[in-house]
This record gives C-alpha cells, sequence and structure tokens, in this order.
C-alpha cells in the first residue's frame, strides 16, 4: 500500500497505515541499533544505543498494542524513509576512517531516524484524538516523549564533546 493509494480513504486508515509504517520503522531500528552501538568509539554514545534499543523494543510492544486497542490487524507496512536514514547511515560510517568523525556521523544518522519517529509519532497521537482514541494517543504520547528525550540526549552529548572531538 503506497501513501496515497486507493486503499486509504478515510482518516482511519490514514492512522492504521502510519501505524503500519512506524511499526516497520521501529522494527527496523531495533535491527541497526545494536549495530550503531558496536560502531561507535565513545563509551557514552555506545551506551545511548543500547539504552534506547531497550526503549525502542518498548515500542514496538507499544505499537502493537495500540492497534490491539483500535481494533486492527499488527502488521508492518515498508518505509522507504526509515530504510533510506539507515542506508544513508551505513553507507557513511563505511567511508569515516577518524573514530571520532565517526562517532559525529553516527549520531547525526540516529538523530535523523529520532527526527522521523517524532513527526509520525506526533501525526499518529493528533488523529488519534480526532477519531476519538484518546487511550491510543496517551500510549503514542509515551513513546514520543521518549523519543524526545532520546534527541535531547544525542544533540547533548553530540554539542558537549562528539562534535569537539571530531572537529581537532
Amino acid at each position: 500500500m503506497g501513501l496515497f493509494t486507493k486503499d486509504i480513504k478515510t482518516m482511519d486508515d490514514l492512522f492504521v497505515h502510519q501505524l503500519q509504517d512506524i511499526y516497520y520503522a521501529e522494527q527496523q531500528l531495533v535491527k541497526a541499533l545494536p549495530k550503531m552501538a558496536e560502531k561507535a568509539t565513545d563509551k557514552q554514545l555506545k551506551q545511548g544505543f543500547l539504552t534506547h534499543l531497550d526503549e525502542t523494543k518498548t515500542h514496538v510492544q507499544r505499537l502493537e498494542q495500540v492497534f490491539q486497542m483500535h481494533g486492527a490487524e499488527v502488521k508492518a507496512v515498508d518505509c522507504p524513509a526509515i530504510d533510506g536514514i539507515i542506508k544513508e547511515a551505513n553507507q557513511t560510517a563505511g567511508e569515516v576512517a577518524d573514530k571520532s568523525v565517526l562517532d559525529a556521523a553516527l549520531i547525526n544518522a540516529a538523530q535523523a531516524a529520532e527526527h522521523y519517529e517524532i513527526v509520525r509519532y506526533g501525526s499518529l497521537i493528533a488523529w488519534a484524538k480526532q477519531l476519538g482514541r484518546n487511550d491510543c494517543a496517551a500510549l503514542l504520547q509515551k513513546t514520543l516523549d521518549e523519543e524526545k528525550a532520546t534527541d535531547k540526549k544525542l544533540n547533548a552529548l553530540a554539542e558537549s564533546k562528539i562534535n569537539l572531538r571530531a572537529a581537532s
């Protein structure tokens, strides 16, 4: 199902489609985060990726709950956006020889994924409320709060030492 296909006719259809999209994205990040942690040389960054991996596994479980609460089939649809973000991160990481610069590149890739998730969860929350599903919105809000917190931590880590180290 493509984004603007005949299969999406109602706000409910759009809500379920975007749930399926972010469900796929979160599953892909569960696979990508251990690899990012393995490549990271800064101990705090490495630990941050592993901590967020645990959170991401919880995000997958919450999405499964939202599907069930909404009476929709738990299903993923391909998300070219997250696939592109992960592919670009892998390509960039493969091209960086300086480990300090690699850490900066990894943070950038992680923040690209976080920003994508923040946009998706924000829309899903608004749509859930519009559909009268405050129960779904509340669960999605927990995940959005965690995604924003992760982005903030990554930004602080980048600005406090990773980018400085990479630039020197």
